[in-house]
């Protein structure tokens, strides 16, 4: 599975983004998807996750302000991020595993809310 991660950019706080992550080379409706980022100086955190059957899961600094739906048919994960905070500035990477054995990480996208 590769993964294109996109929608990234410049907001101001309180403003909103969509990430989108679109999979190829296989289907992906049986796999858990997740955002993870990371921010400079910082390791890298999860976010949110959808697995297969649609429940999701939230960090709890984003819980309420992120919703994490996938489109199976478009092999696609979305991060659609409200309310945004400088303290969400960072790089978004998106996430496609299943078991132990495929885990599978797009290339990122640059979060940047200015005050």
């Amino acid at each position: 599975v590769q993964l294109q991660a996109s929608g990234g950019g410049l907001v101001q706080a309180g403003g909103s983004l969509r990430l989108s992550c679109a999979a190829s080379g296989r289907t992906i409706n049986t796999f858990t998807l997740a955002w993870y980022r990371q921010a400079p100086g910082n390791e890298r955190e999860w976010v949110a996750r959808i697995i297969a059957n649609g429940a999701t899961d939230y960090a709890h600094s984003v819980k309420g302000r992120f919703t994490i739906p996938r489109d199976n048919a478009k092999r696609t994960s979305y991060l659609q991020m409200n309310s945004l905070k400088p303290e969400d500035t960072a790089v978004y990477y998106c996430n496609c595993r299943r078991g132990f054995t495929d885990d599978y990480w797009g290339q990122g996208t640059q979060v940047t809310v200015s005050s």
